[in-house]
């Protein structure tokens, strides 16, 4: 039996297995637009509501979510691919317990890896199907190909944007590349935006439309609207504190935003549920890739 082989039916074989996590990409067009600040006020809001939440920071090279915890990991993704390194060792705990796995530095992208370094990543993130109920993984910004290759792959996309005309335009761009790759199945993938920084409901409502028309009209696409988090002073302060806001100021504008976004990404708030494929899924298209 070849390598590939063997991947293909850990994959399989592990699909069988229950329970599944739900898998969130989190993304943006450009940088700068509050993408891992989103990132990690939702993993509080769904830790909140009682769900075993792990980020995977993918933003390789940077440390945006480890400084937004305050937390500085002893191991990071390098130490797993590169020194044999077991999952939970390189897991650091956040607040309220929230895991997150930083990327490190000395990783460029998932499809730059050899296949045996690529099987014993899988092997080793299949794990956190069962440690976790919520994974939510944090993208670089822009369409460079570490980007895609994680937003192609997944199941679930949030796409931040906010109401500057080059947030606009650049989250296009990104959706256009995302079209235009062979590997993206529409059929298969649910892209949800969030509004950010915002002064109103309708304003984040007006961004939505846009965006919904322009893609519906030249990529024939389908995008979903989550809600909107407003400009909010008290954000604005638990971020130069190095804190989530929803910890902070749990009464805040923004908290409230982030409560009730993560509660219609988990389907309590009228959303339909989607199927929970896990992580092994997602990851599956990167060995095919491979193969």
């Amino acid at each position: 039996m070849d390598q590939a082989e063997q991947l293909r039916n850990i994959v399989k074989k592990s699909q069988q297995l229950m329970p599944r996590a739900q898998v969130f990409t989190v993304t943006s067009g450009k940088g700068g637009v509050g993408k891992s600040n989103t990132v990690v006020n939702l993993a509080v809001q769904m830790q909140k509501r009682g769900k075993k939440v792990i980020i995977f920071d993918a933003d390789f090279g940077l440390a945006n979510v480890e400084i937004m915890f305050g937390a500085i990991p002893r191991y990071n993704l390098s130490d797993l691919i590169y020194r044999g390194r077991p999952l939970r060792e390189i897991i650091t705990p956040g607040p309220l317990e929230v895991g997150f796995i930083s990327g490190g530095s000395g990783i460029t992208g998932v499809n730059n890896l050899t296949r045996d370094q690529l099987r014993f990543l899988v092997q080793s993130l299949s794990e956190l199907d069962a440690l976790a109920d919520i994974i939510i993984i944090d993208t670089g910004a822009g369409i460079s190909d570490s980007v895609l290759e994680f937003v192609t792959a997944s199941p679930e996309v949030l796409l931040v944007v906010t109401p500057e005309p080059s947030s606009l335009t650049d989250a296009y761009s990104l959706l256009k590349a995302l079209h235009r790759n062979e590997e993206f199945l529409q059929s298969q993938t649910r892209v949800k935006v969030i509004a950010n920084r915002v002064m109103s409901e309708d304003e984040g409502k007006g961004i939505f439309g846009k965006l919904s028309a322009v893609v519906g009209q030249f990529l024939k696409g389908d995008l979903e609207y989550v809600g909107m988090v407003p400009q909010d002073v008290a954000l604005e302060k638990a971020v130069r504190q190095q804190k989530p806001v929803s910890l902070l100021y749990p009464e805040a504008k923004s908290t409230k935003s982030y409560e009730m976004i993560a509660s219609r990404l988990l389907g309590l708030e009228g959303a339909s549920q989607p199927e929970k494929k896990g992580i092994l899924q997602m990851l599956s298209r990167f060995i095919y890739r491979k193969n």
